[in-house]
């Protein structure tokens, strides 16, 4: 009986197409944070709007979290490293974003924005459940490591 990981055989066994998925979702989060950082106030505002007393006493500090966390996620999600931790990080500003944010603002206002948010929602919990497929910086973590001093194991990344 073979000793495998239950991660690599789901990165195994993902398909290839995924991964421009996994990138697309990388780089949607990180232009986020991204247009977060040029209109900070924009988020700061979104958050007091929220009406959560929590929330709305901490907006700078929660706001400079979002931003952060959504540029670093994003490049760890487009690279493929620590794709299922951060997956998981996101995903409860995601939870925030589909139903505390873009539904106060009703549906005629921003739909796009909801329907984007949504669907990033949904991906970034397929990733945390997937991982981060073959091409990936996990993946060749993972096989450099099993390498040593053997050649030829380091070869299957770049078939």
């Amino acid at each position: 009986m073979e000793d495998t990981d239950i991660t690599e055989k789901t990165s195994i066994t993902q398909p290839r197409w995924l991964t421009i998925v996994r990138i697309a979702l990388g780089l949607i989060l990180f232009w986020k944070g991204i247009s977060f950082i040029r209109d900070s106030s924009d988020l700061h505002l979104m958050l007091q709007r929220m009406a959560i007393g929590v929330v709305d006493k901490n907006s700078e500090w929660i706001a400079f979290l979002i931003t952060y966390i959504n540029l670093l996620g994003g490049l760890f999600i487009t690279v493929g490293l620590f794709t299922k931790t951060s997956c998981i990080v996101q995903i409860p500003i995601l939870i925030g974003a589909v139903f505390f944010v873009n539904t106060k603002h009703g549906l005629n206002q921003s739909t796009s924005q909801l329907i984007l948010s949504a669907v990033v929602l949904v991906l970034l919990v397929l990733f945390a459940i997937k991982g981060s497929g073959v091409l990936s910086a996990d993946e060749y973590f993972r096989s450099y490591y099993k390498a040593g001093s053997e050649d030829g194991n380091t070869k299957k990344f770049f078939k």
